[in-house]
């Protein structure tokens, strides 16, 4: 079939919900397609010249953010303290790990959750399960999870608030490499990162000031004060998605302006599914999730299908494992993969395959297995010949407790002390930048 941005109507899908009211639901649809775009064909553009650089080695991808967003806990502050430790790590990787950053954040739009399960049940009470806020309401009552299609609204406008603050940040002066000693956040207080980064601030401020002596300055490099952080989610709620894609007037390319790179889950990857489909046509760099059960021709079919150009920076292969399983699998795939010529930029999803459920039932993860899944990447590609080219992760710059392990030494019982997360568990901002370092030694390295 060929393709247009309803076109994947006529296809299987997969992990959507049922909306009780057809014509509201046709309504927003409505409504949303008249709204301004929150990003721009341009934009798109660059950053997939960006993943270009990636692709060939040059560059590597920080991908990281929310689970998922929340209507309930939105604020600037929020914003400002993930946009902080992005810097953070960002920074870390450029200058201890020797190797430009493109900086990608799982924000502004990253709200609806595939379930394993259309139902969840609790004290004997069956309800449909919670979908992210785009859909249905986390409390667990009948009301709240009905889905309602003006929550696509709700999720836009705070996607578009969130974006001008990132811009803001970003333009404005927070992004300033003058300013990298006030990126910390008031809670890194663990010695071992805190000192780690307080020594690469001294080392990068002499740096600056000598690069001062020599006359370049904030004033006249506009690099120096300024940073590019894009956006980026899975792109699961296809009546959203599809509203949001617009016609490119230089080009006439289609974009889905919702986001600058999309990606499909593990879950909805099927190749001649609607997810696929409708992201095959929109000219975003892509990414698509593989875990375990994945093969080598799964990953060429989907290259097939959504880069038939093999167009360098187009297609991110998140790779999601586990820690106990990548050794075992992703070998032979890139072997299969590198024989086919592909230009494929693969990051790693260390946070997925390794999330386990406790003797009190938190669902967490532990530190050591997501370093564990990450040094095992590094190790395969530089092994295979192929460059490890990013890092996917689910993060937060709040001081929560809800992985395992690291230097905050987090335990099980410990968890509780300030679980936040509406669905899977996020490293918190020490956690976060003490992975950061290790990967700045694995960079050198490869």
């Amino acid at each position: 079939m060929s393709w247009s941005r309803e076109s994947w109507r006529e296809y299987k899908i997969l992990q959507q919900p049922t909306y009780p009211d057809a014509t509201e639901l046709k309504s927003v649809e409505t409504k949303l397609k008249g709204l301004p775009p929150l990003v721009f064909a341009g934009e798109a553009r660059n950053l997939k010249a960006e993943l270009a650089k990636v692709c060939e080695g040059k560059a590597f991808l920080l991908q990281g953010g929310d689970c998922a967003e929340s209507f309930a806990n939105f604020n600037a502050n929020n914003i400002r303290d993930m946009f902080k430790v992005l810097l953070q790590m960002a920074i870390v990787l450029t200058f201890a790990g020797g190797c430009p950053v493109v900086k990608l954040g799982r924000v502004a739009g990253q709200f609806a959750k595939p379930r394993s399960s259309d139902f969840e049940e609790v004290g004997g009470v069956k309800l449909p399960s919670y979908r992210g806020d785009i859909i249905n309401g986390f409390e667990f009552s009948a009301s709240a999870r009905v889905p309602d299609p003006k929550r696509m609204i709700e999720a836009y406008y705070q996607s578009a608030s969130t974006m001008n603050l990132l811009r803001a940040f970003s333009r404005g002066g927070l992004a300033d490499l003058h300013q990298v000693h006030k990126w910390n956040l008031g809670f890194v207080k663990k010695p071992e990162i805190s000192e780690k980064y307080a020594k690469l601030a001294d080392e990068l401020t002499k740096t600056l000031s000598f690069m001062e002596a020599c006359g370049i300055t904030s004033q006249n490099t506009p690099t120096l004060n300024q940073t590019a952080v894009y956006t980026s989610h899975e792109a699961l709620l296809l009546p959203y998605e599809e509203a949001m894609t617009r016609q490119d007037s230089l080009t006439n390319d289609w974009y889905d302006c919702s986001a600058h790179m999309l990606w499909i889950g593990e879950r909805t990857r099927g190749v001649n599914d609607a997810h696929v489909h409708f992201l095959s046509g929109v000219k975003n760099a892509l990414g698509v999730k593989i875990g375990p059960t994945a093969t080598a021709e799964d990953v060429i079919a989907l290259a097939n299908r959504l880069n038939p150009a093999n167009e360098t920076g187009r297609l991110n292969v998140i790779i999601r494992m586990g820690a106990e399983k990548i050794e075992k699998i992703l070998p032979k795939i890139l072997r299969e993969l590198k024989r086919e010529g592909l230009n494929i930029l693969y990051s790693i999803d260390p946070m997925h395959g390794n999330t386990v459920k406790t003797s009190n039932n938190y669902k967490t993860r532990e530190f050591d297995k997501i370093m564990s899944e990450v040094r095992s990447f590094f190790e395969i590609h530089r092994a295979e010949g192929t460059h490890a080219g990013g890092v996917h992760l689910e993060m937060t710059g709040q001081d929560v407790t809800e992985c395992t392990g690291g230097a905050s030494k987090i335990t099980e019982q410990n968890l509780k002390q300030r679980y936040e997360t509406q669905c899977d568990p996020r490293l918190n901002a020490d956690q976060a930048l003490e992975l950061a370092f290790l990967m700045a030694d694995l960079l050198k390295k490869a």
